[in-house]
């Protein structure tokens, strides 16, 4: 990674940093990595590209080894080329021969039944005997990237297997999401999880929150005095939270035909955005004091109406269109979804906060697949200014400031306002303020969640009242939705465009307009 400067220990800690551009990243201890499905999807396109490029950067401590945990039968020399092939496939430039070298030494693989108690005992040895080799110190961390299913299974047997003890050092378990389908299955697991884990221990992630623009929405609230005595319901009129994508159900046709986008994308992704904006200021920005804030969020939220829910709610499904200029087929003829599926690809919700900040201000939220660009932001709709002043000089309105928030791609924030345009003439003109971040990122999404579950940090992790508490607004939205919807308009949209025509009337009718995407 281009201007790295060399490692430096902090005088007064003691803990070791490496400066990267403008971000000081602290080296974590000696650790053991566990991936359950180390052969899987996202262990080759995320995790064990992300752990190597973390190794190739110098970012990870001398002392350290990653054990793949997988059904298939594999020696320990095929696992390294089937990781290898993995790293060259998602980084290509980023690949070289003497990093790879060093790095591979450290994996290892063991052929595992997740459900059989005995393999646990085998996999324990197995790290013990590593530890005394690599002197890692009892650090452990155990990344589920298997399939939802089986979180339970291997939890309950970690537990079992006496893997989940911390003695002397961490032992971490972390699970991505779906946590649950619904608020029932998500309490079974997180009791599943507090049977053998600590609330402290367990790493629920939702990899949105290591985005940069995300940890910055915080910042930018809370460290601005020029915005945060704004941020209420005086001065805002409304608040748009969007996450759209080009791209169909690719890879994930099963699971997503299952899940379908409010399970998908709004239980975890949009819901933490909303608590990100709407939230209180915490007494200290730690961990649990920021996850203490966001909840309160989400028992602010109202709950959706049990009758009338169209008002609040609009889903949709894309039919055949065009992407980029090419061709693209409906979700129904898509390869592995039903030629019948009533799956909603698209959802757009109007939802209130019922505090004394957001009291009366409307959060429209909205995320589907195949749309006309990609693209997750956040926008903030101040109130119009009187137009008194101007009443017999303009003949038009004055466009009310507008604050942006990019996650992606263009990570960054912009601030739209007015300004008179040159000339003679009383006339004025939207001028937009740009912040970007570089364009060469200093950590990925995924290097930033496995160095923080190295450090112990939970802030980007989400703790299991929170989970349960937007289950608990959610559930009875899609229970309602499951039998009272026919949707016999599915596909309400074509690929390519931005959404379903109802989604659109659902904020006209407020007066108020989408965002292009």
């Amino acid at each position: 990674m281009e201007d790295t400067k060399a490692l430096f220990p902090d005088k007064l800690t003691g803990i070791t940093y490496k400066t990267l551009e403008t971000c000081d990243v602290e080296i974590p201890r000696p650790f053991c990595l566990v991936v359950f499905g180390a052969t899987g999807d996202l262990a080759r396109r995320k995790l064990l590209p992300s752990l190597y490029r973390l190794a190739k950067n110098g970012l990870l401590p001398a002392n350290f080894f990653v054990i793949g945990v997988a059904r298939s039968d594999m020696e320990r020399a095929a696992f390294r080329g089937t990781v290898r092939d993995a790293v060259q496939g998602a980084l290509a430039g980023d690949f070289d021969f003497r990093s790879w070298t060093e790095f591979s030494h450290r994996l290892y693989y063991v052929k595992a039944d997740y459900a059989q108690t005995g393999s646990y005992r085998l996999l324990k040895r197995r790290i013990t005997d590593l530890e005394k080799r690599h002197g890692t110190t009892g650090n452990r961390i155990f990344y589920l990237a298997v399939p939802p299913d089986i979180y339970e299974t291997v939890a309950s047997n970690l537990g079992t297997a006496g893997l989940s003890r911390e003695e002397k050092g961490y032992a971490h378990i972390v699970i991505e999401k779906p946590i649950g389908r619904d608020l029932e299955s998500a309490e079974r697991l997180n009791r599943v999880l507090r049977k053998s884990f600590e609330e402290g221990q367990i790493y629920r992630m939702d990899h949105y929150l290591a985005k940069e623009t995300v940890q910055n929405i915080l910042m930018f609230r809370f460290a601005n005095s020029i915005f945060e005595p704004l941020w209420n319901r005086r001065y805002i009129d409304h608040v748009q939270i969007t996450v759209s994508e080009t791209l169909g159900v690719e890879h994930r046709a099963g699971y997503y035909d299952r899940a379908g986008v409010i399970r998908d994308m709004f239980q975890n992704h949009l819901f933490q955005l909303l608590a990100l904006t709407a939230m209180e200021p915490p007494v200290a920005f730690e961990a649990e004091h920021v996850r203490d804030e966001k909840v309160k969020v989400f028992r602010s939220v109202r709950p959706f109406p049990t009758e009338e829910v169209g008002e609040v709610v609009v889903l949709g499904q894309y039919g055949k269109g065009a992407i980029g200029g090419q061709e693209v087929v409906g979700y129904r003829e898509e390869d592995g979804i039903p030629e019948d599926s009533v799956t909603a690809t698209y959802a757009a919700f109007k939802v209130f906060i019922d505090n004394w900040r957001w009291n009366g201000v409307p959060f429209y939220l909205r995320s589907g697949k195949r749309l006309a660009s990609r693209k997750a932001e956040i926008s903030v709709h101040f109130r119009p200014v009187p137009h008194l002043m101007f009443a017999g000089t303009l003949e038009g309105r004055i466009e009310p400031n507008t604050l942006i928030m990019r996650v992606q791609p263009d990570e960054g924030t912009s601030l739209i306002f007015q300004a008179k345009t040159q000339g003679t003439r009383v006339c004025l003109g939207t001028e937009t303020m740009d912040f970007f971040y570089k364009k060469i990122s200093v950590l990925g999404d995924y290097e930033r969640i496995l160095l923080d579950c190295m450090q112990g940090d939970q802030m980007l992790f989400v703790r299991e009242d929170g989970v349960e508490q937007t289950w608990a607004l959610l559930s009875p939205l899609l229970e309602r939705l499951g039998s009272a919807a026919k949707f016999n308009t599915f596909p309400n949209y074509a690929a390519g465009l931005s959404g379903p025509p109802e989604a659109d009337l659902l904020i006209q009718k407020d007066g108020r307009a989408w965002r292009a995407l």
